[in-house]
This record gives C-alpha cells, structure tokens and sequence, in this order.
C-alpha cells in the first residue's frame, strides 16, 4: 500500500477522535480559546512551534530547510449560535453552540495532515504554513491578513477543504472560477409616521412600504441581471409594531444579497446598488424614508485554474474519476478573501450519506458528517502539498514571482 495512504488509515481513530472533540466543545468566533489551545498543544506535541494571530487563530510553519514556495493550508475554527437537537454520543455541551457546518472535521483533518507532512518533509522543497482561522461565519480571515498570515513567510499559494453534506460521501468538488457566493448583508429602517390603524390617512404606514420592498426588490435578479448570472436576495428579519390597532412609526427589515460571478458589488451588476436605489425609491412612493446599512461581509470565492487543475489531479489518485465533479453555491466563505490575494483552490469534500445519519443541509441543528470521509481528506491536503512543489517550476504564477 501508498506509504501515504498507509500512513492515513492508521490515523484514522485520531483524525475521528480529534473532530469529536472540537464537535462537542464548540466555541462562537473569537471565543475559540479551549479550540485554540487544543490546537496549539497537539502541533507543540509533534515538534511545531505556534503563534497567535487575531486573537485565537494558530499559525503554524514546516520549514524543509530547502528553498522553494510557500504553500498555505487553511480550516476553520468557530461554531454557530445554534442549539444542537441530534442524539449523538458526541453532542455538544456547550447550550446553544453547535459545530453545524463542519469546522470541527476541517480542524481535525489538517492537524493529523500537519502530522503526516512533519513526517515526510523530504517532500517538500519550501514551507507549508498551516493556518487554524477563527470566526469565519463574520468574515474573520480579513483579520488574520491584517495581522499578517500571509506574510513572513510571504504565501504564494492556498488550499482549503469544506466537508460538504449536499455532496455524496466518495465525490469530491473541485471546480475552476466562481464556486462560492459574495455576501452583502443589510439592514433598512423604514420610517414613517405611526397613528391608529382606524384613521390610516393621517399616518404613514412603514409596514405597507416594508412590504412592497419585499416584493419589489425580487425584479433585481428577475428582470434586472441575467438567470445565468446567479444572484438572490433575501429578507430574514422584520421587525415593527407593539400592538395590532397601532400603526407603528418605523419598520427594520433585515437580509442578504448573495452575488456568483467576479466583482460581486463591484461588478458591472451591481446587485447592492441596484438595491439601494429600489429601497430609496419604494419608500418614497410610500411617503416614508429609510436608512440603509450595508456590510459587505464576504467577496466570491473563485479558485484559480492551475491551483484547481493541481487538486483535481491530485483528487484522480484518491478518488475515481467519475467521483471527481464540479459544485457551486451560492452559500459564502471567507476563505474567497485568501484566494483573492493569492493562487488558491476550495475543495468540497463529499460527505453526505443518509444511513450514517448525513443527510441534512449545513447550520441545521441536526448537522453531522459521514466521518469514513475524514482520512481522504486527509489524504488530499498531503498529496495536494507534495504536488504543488513537484510541480512548483511548472506553475506560472510562481514564475513570475
């Protein structure tokens, strides 16, 4: 058997144990302290040294000693708010904190690849850098590049892997271009003037505006840009009113815009703006103003084609052909804001599976994993790393570095 795949298997049970661990000890973003020092005492316990950045994120370094590229491997760290309802031996114990979209797998796979990788560095002519990202859900990786995670040493390259539910266990996702959505969130206060709801002349009435915004803002993506170019806006919040006979003086509305093509808010598009302008002028043929808040949380994640071509043939010496396939959403991932930056690559590994009790969407409350995935995973971060530098004097970016 392949030293490396040997080597994986036999790691399997920690690989399992690991991310059981982080699944039923989920911290929010930036809380991550117990994950963080579970994180740091494995790798000081198998020779790395670690260092902080942002707060709770852990960098850690593989220097061969010999010059080359300096390839990134990244996961994710943080829980969401949600109350985990699954009866699993692992559930979490932290109320109203769940491991819901997979971080705790992404750790637990790139721990036991830094292993792997520490015990075959003659494979590698250059350095790895094996970042452990926190709050993710908020856009956290804009925090650890202010803090320098791509710098000393500078990144020419980054990998990452998502656990994916809606993808079958043993298929795997890796796709060229745009392959995860922009994110735009907003807020509107609708203004108008409250009264009572039996002399609704001598009011304004916010919740009738509110209303035709919602249904007004679908001609964006509808008769505005075109179905190829995916785009969907979404309200996920309103809010107004204390009593059913009192007109309310103000509405808060609450969503998302969410935008798969380069350029995102910034692209000849423009979903956010488009919105703005639609918001502003509802209100005022309703005869109400608003304030609009828009935080632009997540760009488009798009994989650069020599990183995707590397992991795809990385991919065929683990996985069947037909197993390798291409996947989109419109779902988002600050890793997008890695791979903008630098030549990256975002694999979705398959691991969806109904009898292993995998077969619900990410952030549910009954999110799990098929866990027999892990060691491929595993596999696809330390193959992927031996064959960027195999073929580090044939990637074009590097050459012109």
């Amino acid at each position: 058997m392949d030293p490396i795949k040997k080597r994986t298997l036999e790691l399997t049970d920690e690989i399992i144990e690991l991310r059981r661990h982080f699944h039923m000890n989920p911290e929010l973003g930036f809380q991550e302290f117990e994950t963080a020092a579970t994180i740091e005492n494995y790798l000081q316990n198998i020779g790395y040294e670690t260092t902080r950045m942002a707060k709770t994120g852990v960098v850690a370094v593989l220097d061969s000693g010999r010059p080359g590229p300096v390839l990134m491997l990244r996961a994710d760290m943080d829980a969401l708010p949600v109350t985990e309802t699954s009866k699993v031996a692992y559930k979490s114990r932290n109320d109203g904190v769940m491991h819901a979209c997979g971080h705790d797998a992404h750790m637990a796979m790139l721990l036991v690849a830094a292993r792997i990788l520490k015990e075959n560095t003659s494979s590698v002519n250059g350095k790895i850098k094996f970042v452990f990202q926190p709050n993710e859900e908020i856009a956290g990786a804009v925090h650890m590049i202010k803090d320098g995670v791509l710098e000393n040493p500078r990144v020419d390259a980054v990998m990452g892997i998502h656990v994916w539910t809606p993808v079958d266990s043993g298929k795997i996702a890796v796709t060229p271009g745009p392959v995860m959505g922009g994110l735009d969130v907003f807020k509107i206060t609708i203004h108008g003037k409250g009264g009572h709801t039996g002399v609704p002349e001598d009011a304004v009435d916010p919740v009738i505006a509110a209303a035709s915004l919602i249904q007004t803002a679908q001609i964006i993506q509808t008769r505005e840009i075109s179905n190829l170019k995916a785009t969907v806006i979404m309200f996920g919040k309103i809010t107004g009113g204390t009593k059913s006979n009192i007109i309310p003086d103000k509405v808060a509305l609450e969503g998302s815009i969410r935008f798969l093509y380069p350029g995102g808010p910034d692209s000849e598009e423009k979903p956010t703006q488009r919105f703005i302008r639609i918001a502003e002028q509802v209100c005022a043929t309703h005869r109400c103003t608003c304030d609009i808040d828009i935080t632009h949380e997540n760009i488009p994640l798009i994989n650069h084609k020599e990183m995707t071509d590397l992991a795809r043939e990385t991919a065929l010496e683990i996985f069947s052909g037909d197993s390798i396939i291409d996947n989109h959403t419109i779902a988002s991932e600050d890793f997008s804001e890695f791979s903008a930056k630098v030549p990256g690559v975002f694999i979705f590994l398959g691991a969806g599976n109904k009898a292993a009790g995998a077969d619900v969407s990410h952030h549910h409350p009954e999110f799990n994993i098929d866990e027999s995935v892990l060691p491929k995973g595993v596999e696809m971060l330390v193959r992927g790393a031996h064959h960027f530098f195999e073929k580090a004097d044939r990637l074009s970016f590097l050459m012109q570095t």
